[in-house]
């Protein structure tokens, strides 16, 4: 790895996104921890060692400013990770036309956004990771979760294309798909199976699972991950 690498986590909340943002600052890295919040993404940032920035991830003057003030500060990422999304489960006949296009404009098209500026960072020096954070709906829709699944379907398909388009050319585009609950989005009173200490996904290891990624030579690049806890049924 190369001394002082930068990378830029757009969805930095206090779960999977701190977690993330320990992960690269352990490696050295220096880390830019994004959320639509500023505040937000600053007291997220601090805990974990990085520095906090806004991003409306759905709109793209925002994201171009981002990069362009990451850049500023940092110099140019070597690991992007889109880990922003939105969800609001609603049977479809009750769905606003504006919740819809909320949900997906965030679940996709900000991927698309951020993915397009770290590409244009990273195809110049030939190197770079770009992670995209999937789900279980990324692979099908369930009743009540279209505003999910149709924007993280959506982003399959950009990590998809993009991972066709610039793998040649020297940036790694990979997908992960977490199939399973993150421990720190448990609701208490479910089943003891579910209560087991290794039963939920950790934050830390799916961290771990991305940084790994990133560490991959590129002669044996992963496109797509899939994660889940030991007891999960798939």
């Amino acid at each position: 790895m190369v001394a002082n690498e930068v990378a830029i986590v757009i969805g930095a909340g206090p779960g999977l996104g701190a977690a993330l943002c320990r992960r690269f600052v352990k490696a050295g890295m220096l880390v830019a921890a994004a959320t639509r919040d500023k505040e937000r993404a600053t007291a997220v940032a601090k805990q974990a060692g990085a520095r906090g920035y806004g991003c409306d991830a759905a709109d793209e003057k925002s994201v171009l400013d981002l990069f362009a003030t990451v850049k500023r500060d940092f110099g140019e990422p070597s690991v992007v990770v889109y880990n922003a999304g939105a969800f609001l489960p609603k049977a479809v006949m009750d769905t606003s036309a504006e919740e819809f296009e909320r949900c997906w404009r965030i679940g996709c098209f900000g991927g698309f956004l951020v993915g397009r500026e770290a590409a244009r960072a990273m195809v110049p020096r030939e190197r770079g990771t770009i992670l995209f954070t999937g789900a279980t709906a990324s692979l099908r829709g369930g009743a009540n979760f279209a505003n999910l699944a149709v924007g993280k379907f959506g982003l399959r398909a950009v990590a998809q294309s993009m991972a066709r388009e610039l793998g040649p050319k020297g940036v790694h585009v990979a997908h992960v798909i977490i199939d399973g609950q993150i421990a720190a989005e448990h609701r208490p009173g479910r089943s003891a199976r579910d209560r087991a200490p290794d039963s939920l996904l950790q934050d830390d290891s799916i961290a771990e699972a991305y940084w790994q990624l990133h560490s991959q030579p590129r002669d044996a690049w992963t496109l797509e991950m899939d994660l889940r806890p030991w007891v999960e049924k798939f």
